[in-house]
């Protein structure tokens, strides 16, 4: 009975769990509706009650509502004047505040704008799948991560921001490297590291704004900065924050869409072939990935009135963790093959991979088109796709789930 309780609880240090949390979850679903957590927080996991938490009104995301023993506290050395960076970032913060810049930012991050981008995307991933071939071509394992998950959504929200030249490569070890600054437990030298990295995109960032101030053009950032209504405006404060949340947000959550759809049709290989042969699949395949295996596991939301969540009272200052990856394979919501992949399933598109309510991802639609025109064509592109090792890189993370590194042979 002790073992069967241990087994049942929330452990991202389990042996195995980068590799596979989904055992895990199933055993914390069969033991009840919630779990409190070590470090206080309550966890619920079941998609019934995820989906009602994200969509309560009287909860917050802002750390400053939360109970001061269970905010996170980042040692005062370490922090040293960064305390207000990213607190305007529509992530963090709550109606009215978040219902305001939301809308400036959803007026110049339209749907057509996303749509205008289809194209593009299709060239690019072209010359991506072409560089793969050209590093697969003998049969040698090549990096899909490199060579094409992790570059070809950093392209596209360069491109659709519309920033200025620099250095991709280094912005893109920065961006990768202040993901850190989500997950709840970071080693001080990493988080050294990723403060660092926040450093240096802050100032590109400050830079890129004042020089697309001079130079307007008919992209996301440009529209951003002149985006109006009832003569309202982003401040500066607002605007850094959301250009550096889109880098963060339109970019890694995409990287790990690509790389865990990919290993996840490799391992179910009728579903590739199925992919590969009906290219009609390619527009609902994302939400299959996205609920089979989800970018963002975790999220939370801070209770400000006392109110019932899954069956109990929690009061204000509590912290509430949802976890998505658990709600995703929920047989209640998904019937008895909750645990496959199958990209014929209907509702798929009900995970809850991007959120929901309030918070629903503002790039959810991006990040569908891109998956649907890369996953496809390389499936298509390379019929012998195959994985080189039965333990690919996962990255370890508990709320960013993705893949450091996804060697694969394209020759058969």
């Amino acid at each position: 009975m002790v073992s069967s309780v241990v087994d049942a609880v929330y452990n991202p240090f389990e042996p195995g769990f980068a590799e596979n949390p989904y055992d895990q979850y199933a055993r914390i679903r069969d033991a009840g509706r919630t779990q409190h957590t070590p470090f206080g927080a309550l966890l619920i996991h079941r998609y019934d009650d995820c989906f009602a938490l994200l969509r309560l009104a009287g909860t917050s995301v802002d750390d400053r509502n939360a109970d001061p023993a269970l905010r996170r506290q980042l040692p005062p050395e370490l922090v040293d004047g960064r305390e207000q960076r990213g607190q305007h970032a529509i992530l963090n913060l709550d109606p009215p505040d978040h219902t305001r810049i939301r809308r400036l930012v959803s007026k110049a991050f339209t749907m057509r704008r996303v749509e205008q981008l289809r194209a593009r995307i299709r060239e690019l991933v072209d010359g991506f799948l072409d560089d793969v071939a050209r590093h697969g071509a003998d049969g040698e394992p090549v990096d899909l991560m490199t060579h094409l998950a992790f570059p070809l959504p950093f392209q596209v929200i360069t491109e659709l921001l519309g920033m200025p030249e620099g250095d991709r490569d280094q912005l893109r070890d920065w961006s990768h490297t202040m993901t850190l600054l989500l997950e709840p437990l970071v080693e001080p030298e990493r988080l050294r590291a990723a403060l660092a990295a926040s450093d240096h995109m802050n100032a590109h960032v400050q830079a890129a704004i004042a020089w697309k101030r001079e130079h307007p053009a008919d992209d996301l950032l440009s529209g951003m900065i002149q985006s109006t209504e009832d003569g309202d405006t982003l401040s500066e404060a607002e605007l850094v924050d959301q250009v550096v949340l889109l880098f963060l947000a339109g970019h890694e959550t995409t990287v790990n869409l690509i790389g865990n759809g990919t290993v996840a049709l490799l391992r179910h290989r009728d579903q590739f072939e199925l992919l590969a042969g009906d290219p009609g699949l390619d527009a609902a395949a994302p939400d299959e990935l996205l609920r089979y295996d989800a970018p963002v596991q975790l999220s939370r939301r801070i209770v400000v009135q006392e109110t019932e969540v899954a069956g109990e009272t929690v009061r204000p200052g509590d912290t509430v963790l949802t976890l998505l990856g658990a709600a995703n394979h929920d047989p209640a919501r998904w019937g008895p093959t909750a645990g496959q992949l199958d990209l014929r399933r209907e509702g798929a598109a009900s995970h809850l991979s991007f959120g929901s309510g309030i918070h629903h991802c503002l790039g959810a639609q991006l990040a569908r088109l891109e998956a649907a025109e890369t996953v496809g064509a390389l499936v298509r592109r390379f019929p012998a796709l195959e994985l080189a090792t039965d333990a690919p890189d996962w990255n370890g993370r508990f709320i960013l789930r993705g893949l450091d590194t996804l060697p694969v042979t394209v020759t058969g």
